[in-house]
């Protein structure tokens, strides 16, 4: 499948990207090559295959959200680890 200039500058547009003359040779041809695949994934029939999420076969494996109370020597282990802040252990920053 090959796309002409204007098309190729109204997918730019709608992909809210600003190409060079060369960027839109570059990627034209890029998106033809994988539109030519879409063509060719088209054909194949699935008529009898039941849509899935995921194929690992992994289930939820979350346990419910309960208070527990810990023995107090266990917390008071927890507490003289580190830094505290308002009573609580101050950790680094996960990002």
């Amino acid at each position: 499948m090959s796309l002409n200039k204007e098309e190729i500058k109204h997918i730019a547009e709608l992909s809210r990207l600003k190409l060079t003359p060369e960027e839109e040779e570059k990627f034209g041809s890029e998106l033809a090559v994988i539109l030519k695949y879409i063509e060719k994934l088209k054909k194949v029939k699935t008529d009898n295959v039941e849509p899935t999420a995921q194929v690992s076969g992994l289930s939820d494996v979350l346990r419910s959200d309960e208070v527990r109370s810990w023995p107090s020597d266990e917390v008071a282990a927890a507490l003289s680890q580190g830094e505290l802040e308002n009573g609580q252990v101050k950790v680094k920053r996960v990002l």
